[in-house]
């Protein structure tokens, strides 16, 4: 196995510039952190093209299984590799998945509209996988999934639904074409208690950006605009508590 003890290697360069959208688009791969993450990219099927570990994870399940993409990096090396305070010792090469909008969409579609914080848009994913959605969609606007905060707010949630980079117009013109019911949350005059809603078996919950909310050029394209009744004082919910108040009433 190749040993890399400088972070001035070629191949630790490269897997640097894997944590910007840039190179991940140029090269169709993004960098996981942890073994929890690549665990969860084995379990789900990835051809994992690279794998970083220091000499303690060199016995692990996952480096036999990728013994040919293994290579084995010094502390120093791991300390640079690593966006945490702690690095874990083991780093990946995965293969970013086809984000393009499919023919047909079936089962609960999250709708992302300019939601800017990676948290945010991790944290929802992480949602939508748990809630038993079968993708989320990301809108013009919003974080890029395979960015670095994004990857470790899902928790692996990428590799258990289908993410979707598409305009919301053309999301919800597909999911129209499939007869399905697509929901708003822009609060105005004729947005509805949720909870007056009855659930279907496909449809679209489109969440907008923290501060500006959904795009109200879009609430004509929608079956009905959904509000959240908030028996407290706070000027709003966070964009996440609501998507996940709202992805599990749907999923009910």
């Amino acid at each position: 196995m190749e040993y890399i003890e400088s972070v001035h290697n070629d191949q630790i360069k490269t897997a640097i510039k894997l944590q910007t959208k840039k190179y991940q688009t140029k090269s169709g791969s993004y960098f996981l952190e942890g073994p929890h993450l690549i665990e969860e990219a084995v379990k789900a099927g990835v051809a994992l093209k690279q794998l970083f570990i220091t000499e303690n994870h060199q016995d692990d399940h996952i480096v036999k299984q990728f013994y040919d993409q293994s290579i084995m990096i010094s502390d120093q090396v791991a300390n640079h590799l690593a966006a945490t305070e702690t690095n874990q010792g083991m780093f990946a090469i995965a293969p970013i998945p086809d984000v393009s909008l499919p023919a047909q969409l079936t089962g609960g579609w999250l709708l992302l509209d300019a939601v800017q914080d990676p948290g945010n848009v991790g944290t929802m994913i992480r949602t939508a996988d748990a809630a038993g959605f079968a993708g989320v969609i990301i809108g013009v606007g919003t974080a890029w999934p395979f960015n670095p905060k994004v990857v470790r707010a899902m928790q692996g949630s990428q590799f258990h639904l289908r993410l979707v980079q598409a305009p919301m117009a053309d999301a919800i013109k597909q999911l129209q074409a499939e007869q399905a019911p697509v929901y708003g949350t822009l609060v105005n005059d004729a947005a509805v208690d949720y909870r007056t809603i009855q659930p279907t078996a496909t449809f679209g919950l489109i969440i907008g950006n923290e501060g500006a909310g959904m795009d109200p050029a879009l609430s004509s394209q929608t079956t009905a605009n959904l509000v959240i009744p908030i028996p407290g004082h706070p000027e709003s919910l966070n964009a996440a508590i609501a998507a996940g108040i709202l992805m599990f009433h749907f999923v009910a």
